[in-house]
């Protein structure tokens, strides 16, 4: 059986699917983690350890010495955005606070889950867009742009935006995995090849574990108000994005690309209410949101680009 050839031919497959597995699992058995126990337990609950270890070995792979392409695309659509979701939050805070709506078509949304959708791209699916429409450069410029990851953008935007602030330590410890894992690659070659070699493996067990925490019956409750934040990231994100990128020289294809909302951001909700309560009664919300946004983006983004680089020409000569 070709499993792994059948996800990797599905965009982001490698994190989508078994996201989809986990949240079946968990709307079917929801008391599976306490039933067996154990190993099983662990993993059914255990997107946060998963997690942190992730963001050590991805930390490892950025390079202190990127050459400057790679930092001047990865830092512009970093910056990008994490920008316009600081703004978006901000506006929105001036009418949601730290609650959400409760009733219509938009119940269930809140600024935490407006931010936590926009701030995060899809590294896994921005990556196989470019090895396929990009330059080998552009795929490394993922290495910047995953300082995207976690949540501690947005409990800075929430701070920003005016609603409960985070302590310092918090915030430097949504961060500290990142940083150990940079330090660590820099210091070692060998060992960033070693903590490198592992992010990908990593990927479908952190996002088994995430998937495992939702119910489909709330994804399925999110409903419209998921759809059209899915594509409001897409449309908004995105165009912010490609202006950029066609800005500081690209053809705006890496742009759209990151267009996205990451799998892991689904867990950004739970870990934000995890450090202030204030956010404990719309981290379930959001987290539905977020997830009906990940895999909207993961089917929109990758039309779009594709689309858009035909128009440009780009892929021809492409390389990874």
């Amino acid at each position: 059986m070709k499993i792994k050839a059948t996800l990797d031919r599905i965009p982001g497959g490698m994190m989508i699917v078994p996201l989809i597995l986990g949240a079946i699992i968990n709307t079917l058995f929801p008391t599976a983690s306490k039933t067996f126990g154990s190993f099983t337990g662990a993993l059914l609950t255990g997107a946060l350890p998963i997690l942190a270890v992730f963001y050590v070995c991805m930390g490892a792979t950025i390079d202190f010495k990127a050459t400057p392409y790679i930092l001047k695309k990865g830092g512009v659509l970093l910056l990008s955005k994490v920008g316009i979701a600081a703004i978006i939050g901000i506006i929105a805070a001036r009418f949601l606070g730290e609650g959400m709506i409760s009733g219509g078509v938009f119940a269930g949304l809140s600024v935490l889950a407006i931010v936590a959708a926009m701030n995060d791209t899809n590294g896994g699916l921005y990556m196989a867009l470019m090895g396929q429409f990009g330059r080998k450069e552009d795929v490394a410029a993922y290495s910047i742009m995953s300082l995207e990851s976690g949540p501690f953008f947005t409990m800075v935007t929430l701070g920003v935006a005016g609603l409960s602030a985070f302590p310092w330590q918090t915030l430097v410890g949504a961060i500290l995995p990142l940083v150990i894992g940079m330090i660590l690659g820099n210091l070692d070659r060998e060992l960033r090849e070693f903590l490198g070699r592992a992010v990908p493996v990593l990927v479908p067990f952190f996002a088994f574990a995430l998937g495992a925490g939702l119910n489909l019956q709330n994804v399925w409750k999110a409903g419209l108000a998921g759809i059209l934040l899915g594509i409001t990231v897409v449309l908004v994100t995105g165009t912010v994005l490609w202006i950029v990128d066609r800005l500081t020289g690209g053809n705006g294809v890496a742009g759209l690309a990151a267009a996205s909302t990451a799998g892991n951001a689904a867990g950004v909700p739970a870990a934000v209410a995890a450090a202030n309560s204030a956010y404990a009664p719309v981290a379930p919300a959001a987290t539905a949101l977020v997830a009906s946004c990940v895999i909207v983006t993961a089917i929109l983004v990758p039309i779009v680009t594709a689309w858009w680089a035909k128009r440009v020409g780009a892929g021809d000569q492409a390389t990874v």
